[in-house]
């Protein structure tokens, strides 16, 4: 016997964007025989390559051993060419409104150019700005310090979380709110920084911005990743997790990925620049003690 194992089913996709695929007599490898329907269509739609799925079906599923055929990637590289720079992130400004209700910074001088010039020789002078915000300001970093009381701050974030971070874009529909493991299955996110574009940033600074409705990362989205070994997740939205009224307070999102180790990066913007793949990704902050969230400098370098 070959100790490895296909199955044999039939298929009903439906995509976001609408339409249908059916298929009859499928055979696919799997990872041993107890493979459960939901692994089963994760594993189907991500050996298709098929993007924007919203749902599978699966029938007549029988498990056969037999060896396995192998399977193809997805995804494409961008084009060859000097790297460039994209930026990812909101300026932060004096008075802005990241979160609406949370205070807004405060920007102001505690030494100007010219009460310094009686500190220096003639001609010389300098500028200190000073700036009083809440740590959720702007694009920022999420640690496991921002919901676990135990969890590591942003001091015992390792760098190779933050920084250099090979990347990869999941481009959400218009008309989805909620980013779940289907919609996932297609990528390669093992080591990538996982950053989801939902367009929802063109808000930022307006009442739509926090409206219900903002998109949004499943737990069973988080879960996946987390299970995918991805390491860092981001959002072009005003969180990771559901902020509309039936989510009652909860954060899935944020609570899986966090115990985990895995960042989480909110309030992104520009990802509509980027490539499906083929750019790093950094968006590192300070190393602050005791904090758990810090605004950073969001930007990807595109190969």
């Amino acid at each position: 016997m070959s100790g490895q194992w296909r199955a044999r089913f039939d298929a009903e996709v439906s995509f976001a964007n609408g339409g249908r695929l059916r298929t009859e007599g499928f055979r696919l490898d799997i990872p041993g025989r107890d493979v459960d329907e939901a692994d089963l269509a994760a594993l189907f739609v991500r050996h298709l390559g098929l993007l924007m799925v919203a749902d599978v079906r699966i029938s007549n599923r029988t498990i056969i051993e037999e060896p396995h055929k192998g399977g193809r990637g997805v995804g494409t590289r961008s084009p060859g060419g000097a790297p460039r720079l994209v930026e990812l992130s909101h300026p932060v400004t004096d008075g802005m409104v990241t979160l609406p209700g949370w205070p807004a910074p405060r920007i102001t001088d505690w030494l100007t150019f010219e009460a310094s010039r009686a500190n220096y020789a003639p001609g010389t002078e300098f500028h200190v700005g000073r700036i009083d915000m809440i740590a959720n300001t702007g694009t920022y970093v999420d640690t496991p310090a921002h919901r676990y009381a135990d969890g590591v701050d942003l001091t015992g974030t390792p760098l190779d979380r933050l920084a250099e971070l090979p990347g990869v874009v999941v481009r959400v529909p218009a008309d989805v709110r909620a980013v779940d493991r289907l919609l996932l299955a297609p990528y390669d996110v093992a080591g990538r920084a996982v950053l989801l574009h939902t367009g929802w940033s063109a808000h930022f600074g307006t009442e739509r911005y926090g409206a219900p409705e903002a998109p949004y990362l499943t737990g069973a989205g988080a879960g996946a990743l987390v299970d995918a070994g991805a390491a860092l997740v981001g959002i072009d939205s005003i969180n990771i997790d559901d902020m509309g009224p039936v989510a009652a307070g909860e954060r899935p999102a944020h609570s899986i990925l966090l115990a985990a180790g895995i960042p989480i990066v909110e309030h992104l913007t520009g990802l509509d620049a980027l490539p499906p793949e083929g750019f790093r990704f950094t968006a590192a902050p300070p190393r602050v003690a005791g904090m758990g969230t810090f605004p950073v400098r969001a930007f990807a370098v595109v190969d």
